[in-house]
């Protein structure tokens, strides 16, 4: 089966649907997005780039947001086949991939298997490479029993499960921070746009997925950037091991920053994404 595409879709060779936006002009700027959201989830920065003379794309990853929510291919490298055939129908080149969270691990993944010929360079934030979980290899990752706790949140209840989730998400269970009941309600609608089976089955892909490997393959410049705080993807396990093993990686630090940068810290985000792209 051949890829095929209108104008916010492709079909992949699988028969998936991936729904994706597409704004602007300019160097292509792909977006890949964290769990449980969607494309949208990346609105501030696509808007702001978009104004700054760039082409920017995000897609839905498969189920999740408009994209099918099929049964079947829940799982990393499908994901990053999924991103390998939207680059392709798009044909787009020098591209800069820019993943947060989950979306940080298919970047990765895609290069790993697809290699860098259609990339320029890399932004991961927030993002669970090299491995999130706790095990021989990984003595510092977080334990099992945690992840165990989020298939049994978004089993029992998620709806309610994805409402307590998006508080230590943005960091406003933190003394001093501004709550916003909007961006919590906008990551719960996103949240409950995914489908049941692929939030379950994307737990195990993002935290236990090692990408040792992928990121060796990763020669490209590429951006790290991480909250000190944040919550949900611990620096510690991750961006800071990540760096020691990017071959040209560089790591940012927001001191005090959550695991949900892209709206809490969303103008220095924009600003460095702006700074990198131009460098």
């Amino acid at each position: 089966m051949t890829i095929t595409r209108t104008a916010n879709t492709i079909t992949t060779r699988d028969g998936t649907i991936i729904h994706f936006t597409d704004w602007g002009h300019g160097p292509a700027v792909v977006f890949s997005h964290g769990w449980p959201l969607q494309g949208d989830a990346w609105e501030d920065q696509m808007m702001f780039l978009a104004n700054h003379g760039y082409r920017v794309i995000a897609h839905d990853r498969r189920g999740h947001g408009l994209s099918s929510k099929p049964w079947h291919g829940n799982h990393m490298n499908d994901y990053a086949d999924d991103l390998a055939q939207l680059v392709e129908a798009l044909d787009l080149t020098d591209v800069t991939h820019v993943g947060h969270s989950t979306g940080g691990g298919e970047v990765a993944r895609y290069i790993g298997r697809h290699g860098t010929d259609r990339v320029k360079r890399a932004v991961l934030v927030g993002a669970v490479t090299p491995q999130m979980v706790k095990s021989d290899a990984n003595p510092n990752g977080v334990p099992m029993s945690v992840f165990d706790g989020i298939r049994a949140g978004v089993q029992a209840d998620r709806a309610q499960f994805f409402k307590d989730l998006s508080i230590p998400f943005y960091g406003f269970n933190r003394e001093g921070a501004k709550d916003s009941q909007g961006a919590r309600d906008t990551f719960w609608l996103q949240g409950m746009q995914c489908s049941v089976r692929a939030a379950y089955e994307c737990i195990k892909q993002f935290s236990e997925t090692d990408f040792t490997e992928d990121l060796e393959k990763m020669t490209i410049p590429t951006l790290v950037i991480h909250g000190s705080d944040d919550q949900i993807v611990p620096i510690d396990t991750t961006a800071r091991r990540a760096v020691e093993i990017l071959p040209q990686g560089r790591l940012v630090v927001y001191e005090g920053g959550p695991h949900g940068l892209a709206f809490t810290h969303k103008d220095r985000l924009n600003a460095d994404l702006l700074a990198f792209l131009r460098s």
